[in-house]
């Protein structure tokens, strides 16, 4: 006989956090139904011979809080790692395009040059620029699964903290390699490097912790 239950489920900020938690429960072997919605926060379960307890950590092991509790935090989880790497990744995209744009601005651009702005000066509003490309590309990104205005809502809210640690890597690396903001060839790949690998751990860490991922 089939029996209903739900759930409390928190962390989902889209639709396709509510997919992604309606698929899991779905494959479970005896689940017949699944009605997830982000905006209410509950997972409402059609089911036959499943306990409570398999259902629950179906959800927590995508990064979600069930009824105020969360799976065990570790560093173990090689998908987390990938799909963290993943969201870094088109981070540190979006952020470079405003980023490096801006230096090379100031670089080559007669108008900008003569403005004489100090490195700290440009690295400061590259940063800006940087995070503001971010904040588009992400809701580009998102609007494919999601209504525009909700994709800018959730690209917006996404962590600032990952950014500006993002950000902050890169510019320092460009000022301790070239002395200045600028931009030559040999100076781009280190740049990445340290601007993804900064906030990696962080999202990582996000990620598993509370479900925070959108891509």
């Amino acid at each position: 006989m089939a029996e209903t239950t739900r759930v409390v489920v928190d962390g989902m900020t889209c639709t396709g956090c509510s997919s992604k938690v309606k698929e899991a429960l779905e494959i479970i072997e005896g689940v017949l139904n699944a009605d997830v919605s982000h905006e209410s926060g509950f997972a409402i379960i059609e089911h036959q011979n499943v306990s409570r307890e398999t259902m629950v950590s179906s959800i927590q092991a995508l990064g979600y809080i069930v009824d105020g509790k969360g799976e065990d935090f570790h560093w173990k989880d090689g998908a987390v790692w990938k799909k963290s790497a993943h969201n870094t990744k088109w981070c540190l995209i979006g952020c470079s395009i405003g980023d490096f744009g801006t230096i090379a601005a100031f670089q080559f651009i007669p108008y900008l040059i003569a403005l004489e702005w100090t490195p700290m000066m440009i690295m400061a509003l590259a940063m800006f620029n940087g995070i503001m490309t971010s904040i588009a590309l992400e809701t580009i990104i998102l609007s494919a699964q999601m209504a525009l205005k909700e994709a800018f809502r959730v690209a917006i809210g996404m962590s600032l903290i990952s950014m500006i640690s993002m950000e902050a890597a890169m510019n320092l690396v460009d000022y301790m390699l070239t002395g200045g903001a600028k931009l030559t060839w040999w100076v781009i790949l280190p740049m990445l490097i340290a601007g993804f690998l900064t906030p990696w751990p962080y999202n990582y860490w996000r990620l598993k912790k509370y479900g925070v991922s959108c891509h």
